[in-house]
């Protein structure tokens, strides 16, 4: 009888995530504003009030799918912006971890490209607010750099939001890549780009 509880949290958590999972699969056809959450239901094979034991609604479950797509990136570009290296290979290789994670979850980036000016407010908040964490973290990083020397803080907000703009961007552009050379290419200009911002960075304080 002491595993009882254990036992039905690991339940909880195991049809809460293939809500998940049912949601994003069929967000693949249609937006978040569209869906019903007797189609979630239906495909995991509950009853509809068993939706209500996990999300107050279907808003709420998109909030979730944001969190899940976005909240692991949080440490894994913060760890490489605290890297060592200079600047612009952090910057590369954060070019690259956005291309890895765009391959292995397309369909939770293809939510947030869609949602991100869609019609749920709440998912609109939740992804805005991801984004402007990010823009925190990474004025942050580059506010340790020597060449952020005299920069303010206002300064360093708007260089990291250029920088999470881009990673945004990136994402969109090889979510509509058509094959691996259109992903490569993808990857070129995002590198180029960004050495463009970073030449521009360093004559910003310039009279």
């Amino acid at each position: 009888m002491s595993h009882t509880p254990g036992i039905r949290q690991a339940q909880k958590l195991k049809t809460r995530q293939a809500l998940l999972d049912a949601a994003l699969t069929l967000l693949e056809e249609k937006s978040l504003s569209s869906l019903g959450l007797r189609e979630v239901t239906r495909a995991v094979g509950v009853a509809p009030t068993a939706f209500y034991r996990h999300f107050d609604g279907v808003a709420a479950l998109g909030v979730a799918l944001v969190e899940e797509a976005l909240g692991s990136l949080h440490g894994m570009i913060g760890a490489i912006l605290a890297d060592t290296g200079n600047s612009e290979e952090r910057l590369d290789r954060s070019v690259v971890l956005i291309a890895r994670h765009v391959a292995e979850q397309p369909a939770h980036f293809r939510f947030i490209a869609r949602e991100q000016h869609g019609g749920v407010g709440p998912v609109r908040e939740a992804i805005a607010a991801q984004l402007r964490a990010f823009t925190e973290e990474v004025a942050l990083a580059i506010a340790t750099e020597p060449e952020s020397a005299g920069w303010d803080r206002q300064d360093l907000l708007m260089l990291g939001g250029l920088y999470v703009d881009h990673m945004v961007l990136t994402a969109s552009a090889l979510l509509d890549a058509a094959g691996p050379e259109d992903e490569r290419e993808v990857v070129r200009t995002a590198r180029r780009r960004l050495r463009l911002v970073t030449l521009g960075r360093a004559h910003w304080l310039d009279s």
